[in-house]
């Protein structure tokens, strides 16, 4: 398992809490809090990316229902 260092928790309404963390080797992580051993991993950019596109709006579509 890679060493990763978590953020602390960014959390929502609820217990809704994510944790992003990152390695020595360039890689960034997505974690449930409390789950940080089943996590989403890709590079440092992808995740760059990810929260640009996000706040840009480009997954507005996924929160309408």
């Amino acid at each position: 398992m890679p060493e990763i260092t978590w953020e602390e928790p960014f959390c929502a309404e609820g217990a809704n809490c994510f944790r992003i963390g990152t390695d020595d080797d360039g890689n960034a992580y997505i974690a449930v809090a409390g789950e940080e051993d089943l996590y989403l991993t890709d590079s440092r950019e992808a995740l760059r990316t990810l929260i640009r596109d996000i706040k840009a709006g480009k997954a507005d579509h996924l929160l309408q229902g």
